[in-house]
């Protein structure tokens, strides 16, 4: 049976993973994904105003998130009514596994739109999803199985692709999963996504990951364009795009450590 969840909720900020979670490398480990969302969860929760969007999230991994009982909290740095500052930390045990940042800014509905222009050339989604995994990856990927993935151009093989995504369960059991927070959730794929070599045959590890959002997804699918490059000297950078219906939400940018295996 599928995972009803990402996580199950225990209490007191604290959380049990399921399978959902599960990298493509090692099952016993987490994908990027599912910790992000969740600690932008706890951000928004602490925020001083449900008015404070989250407009620049950073997620550092340091290192395996192992599965499991976690825990995430999160505390204001930099109050403000129009600008604010949040950090949060999610631990694995005793373990501090992940950090966050985010600078949040206040959204004033309809004060400037007569400045954006929608897009009208976001490709539709496509009738069927593509089934499968990444080169390489095992067959418990839990996390690939938890999103419905629907390819534009590409695939789960090297190479830039562009993908319409939405999440099959919520983040957390019994919650509806707030638009940002399903947007991190797929973020963290950019790298994966759009890997230029061989995944089974190189390591290409983003140790930390960045959102910069310019408003949230307006409905449940979110196309993600991500393109990666390699420089000279083992290192890498994976771009995103994520938009909706009506155009452009987000950027991602992923530093990336690119070794043989």
């Amino acid at each position: 049976m599928s995972p009803e969840a990402f996580y199950l909720p225990v209490g007191d900020g604290t959380f049990e993973s399921t399978p959902a979670t599960s990298s493509p490398w090692d099952t016993s480990l987490q994908h990027g994904g599912p910790p992000a969302a969740l600690l932008a969860r706890s951000i928004a929760q602490v925020r001083s105003d449900a008015s404070l969007a989250i407009a620049r999230f950073t997620a550092n991994m340091l290192g395996g998130i192992p599965q499991g009982r976690m825990r995430v909290e999160a505390n204001v740095v930099r109050p403000g009514r129009r600008v604010e500052m949040i950090e949060a930390s999610l631990w694995a045990g005793d373990q501090l596994a992940v950090t966050a940042s985010a600078w949040l800014i206040r959204a004033t509905p309809d004060a400037t739109r007569e400045h954006w222009q929608p897009t009208e050339d976001v490709p539709p989604v496509p009738a069927e999803g593509e089934e499968g995994a990444p080169d390489g990856a095992g067959p418990d990927f839990g996390y690939g199985r938890a999103i419905d993935w629907r390819f534009v151009a590409g695939g789960h093989h090297p190479g830039p692709a562009t993908v319409w995504t939405r999440l099959r369960i919520p983040l957390v059991a019994g919650e509806e999963t707030a638009p940002v927070e399903r947007l991190l959730l797929v973020a963290d794929s950019t790298n994966g996504l759009s890997g230029t070599l061989p995944m089974d045959e190189w390591f290409l590890i983003p140790p930390t990951m960045t959102a910069t959002i310019e408003r949230e997804p307006a409905d449940e699918w979110m196309l993600l364009d991500a393109r990666s490059t390699i420089g000279p000297n083992g290192i890498g950078t994976a771009h995103g795009v994520m938009s909706d219906a009506q155009g452009p939400v987000a950027t991602i940018t992923q530093p990336l450590m690119v070794a043989p295996r």
